[in-house]
């Protein structure tokens, strides 16, 4: 979260909630470099030279150059997220820069916070550079919150804490994988019989045409482009995209009966302290993966759908896009604005007002968007989040935790330093 005074008059409190700039998914970068890994040797080793739209695997070498890159924040590359992540830095510092000086004149380090997983601490460190500047240690902290089950509702990750959600293989994590493969099944087909077509010697499966499409990504994000992207037409890659979107929306998202209670849990604290003001701090920030802004969203009921996502066939008016809701790097800043009264009478008043900025566009929250802006009024967005949590439930009754858990998140504060 940032506050900071705008030039228009304003006050403002910011919160962003940031992921690591490079992996696709939360749990599985592992298995995605597994599964590359594999299919690259099995082709290496079929002992055939490609035709057609494979061709350029005669000659192609894998993007990963050892171990140590699996899982990690990219380095390399016009895309990578060592670069998006200071460029995100500095843009925010551009415009939050009266909101920064203040922060700097008061006593103590500004804290913020990531999960505790490399790539995420390597993008917030990367993040500070860019808006605290060369120094950033000497005028931030860098909090790592551990991602241990044991912590209940006290956590960024609380995928990681939902017992429930881990064990329930109908509803909660593995429901998303389940429901992709499904899906996938109804447009690979096509893909294989012309690529077998192209080398009849050898047939993929559609993990294997699926791994494909996502090298298309990965190594572009690390090389800068990618010949996988030219193996697929612009149809395949629209279902890819929707299959995409079919695993994190019932992963994590309004698919899955957990989604909600996960994510109110950090929208409640987030609520809690533009509640505070500017008396709170001036900044918050949260680095989390991209798993975590998922349910956060699905919380805050803000790009929800009507009814779920098909797995039979593309709704082309969805709303709920992966590369819209948490997009590689992606971020949501929430804004408190302290604005004057239009009261004649009350010239010293003030009304405050919450905005939301989701990977920098102004998104209107549904039946509360009266505000400058596209904003909603404080009191109200209180109440929505409280009602919110009401529907969603308690996280420790539906997660399956102890009575003597955690039920809530008490980190997220500015006192102390």
């Amino acid at each position: 979260m940032i506050m900071l005074n705008m030039s228009l008059g304003m006050q403002a409190l910011i919160r962003i909630l940031t992921k690591m700039a490079r992996h696709a998914e939360r749990y599985p970068t592992i298995r995605h470099a597994e599964r590359i890994i594999k299919l690259q040797d099995r082709m290496k080793n079929f002992g055939i030279v490609f035709k057609g739209d494979l061709s350029f695997f005669n000659e192609w070498e894998l993007f990963l150059s050892d171990d140590s890159q699996i899982g990690q924040l990219t380095t390399t590359g016009p895309f990578s997220g060592s670069l998006g992540s200071v460029a995100t830095g500095v843009r925010l510092r551009t415009r939050y820069q009266p909101l920064l000086a203040k922060a700097m004149s008061r006593r103590g380090k500004v804290k913020y916070w990531a999960s505790d997983s490399q790539r995420v601490i390597d993008t917030a460190r990367y993040f500070g550079t860019g808006f605290f500047g060369i120094g950033w240690q000497n005028v931030s902290n860098l909090e790592v919150i551990s991602e241990s089950p044991e912590l209940g509702g006290d956590t960024l990750t609380p995928g990681d804490t939902c017992i429930a959600y881990g064990e329930d293989d109908e509803e909660g994590h593995g429901q998303g994988a389940r429901l992709t493969e499904m899906y996938r099944a109804t447009y690979l087909a096509d893909t294989r019989k012309r690529l077998l077509k192209q080398n009849p010697e050898i047939e993929f499966s559609d993990e294997e045409l699926y791994t494909m499409q996502e090298m298309c990504g990965f190594e572009t994000m690390i090389r800068g482009s990618s010949h996988w992207c030219d193996v697929f037409t612009r149809d395949e890659f629209i279902s890819f995209e929707y299959a995409r979107d079919l695993l994190h929306y019932y992963r994590s998202g309004p698919g899955t009966k957990y989604g909600a209670v996960m994510g109110w849990l950090w929208l409640n604290a987030t609520t809690n302290l533009l509640l505070e003001g500017p008396d709170a701090g001036h900044f918050f920030f949260s680095f989390v993966h991209d798993g975590d802004i998922v349910p956060m969203l699905t919380a805050l009921d803000i790009i929800n759908d009507a009814e779920h996502l098909p797995i039979t066939h593309i709704p082309r008016t969805r709303r709920w896009r992966k590369s819209q809701v948490s997009p590689m790097g992606g971020r949501i800043i929430f804004e408190l604005l302290s604005c004057k009264s239009d009261d004649a009478q009350s010239k010293q008043s003030r009304e405050q007002y919450i905005r939301i900025n989701i990977n920098d566009g102004i998104t209107a929250i549904p039946e509360c968007n009266s505000g400058p802006g596209k904003s909603c009024p404080l009191a109200d967005f209180a109440a929505r989040t409280k009602r919110k949590g009401e529907e969603a439930g308690d996280f420790r009754e539906k997660c399956a935790l102890s009575e003597d858990a955690a039920d809530r998140i008490t980190f997220l504060h500015q006192r102390g330093i």
